[in-house]
């Protein structure tokens, strides 16, 4: 893991089949869905290519998921950029010296790490995260 690095990209949507088929027939991609600990299904995308029995964190693009809950009230359909630090917990509390602020505080995620949405003192929502496993 590098600290610094662009390690996910994530689109939030209201409508996973529409993007699924739109962005398969654009650039080749395809969606392998999974659950979502707490309930839903997360899909990774893939390039047409990639080995269907490969682990999806190895050879995933990113992901998408049905924004479903008040949390999205308002909210369209946007892409999102993860960023690694060394200490998830850390970084946020420099967001706030740095004069951002933490959006979503961070929270961990079962195989994948601890995460959490910051906003730089622009407005500019981003994800921050530290992997589980380092890489």
């Amino acid at each position: 893991m590098t600290h610094g690095a662009i390690v996910w990209n994530e689109l939030a949507t209201n409508d996973v089949e529409a993007v699924t088929g739109f962005y398969g027939d654009l650039l080749g991609w395809k969606a392998k869905s999974q659950p979502m600990p707490g309930g839903g299904t997360y899909w990774v995308w893939q390039h047409a290519d990639a080995d269907p029995d490969a682990d999806p964190s190895k050879v995933g693009l990113g992901g998408a998921f049905q924004m479903e809950g008040p949390q999205f009230e308002g909210l369209r359909a946007h892409w999102g950029v993860y960023m690694t630090v060394d200490d998830c917990d850390a970084a946020c509390e420099k967001v706030g010296a740095l004069g951002g602020k933490v959006v979503q505080p961070p929270f961990d995620v079962p195989g994948v790490g601890r995460i959490a949405m910051v906003a730089d003192p622009a407005g500019a929502v981003f994800g921050i995260m530290t992997p589980e496993t380092g890489d």
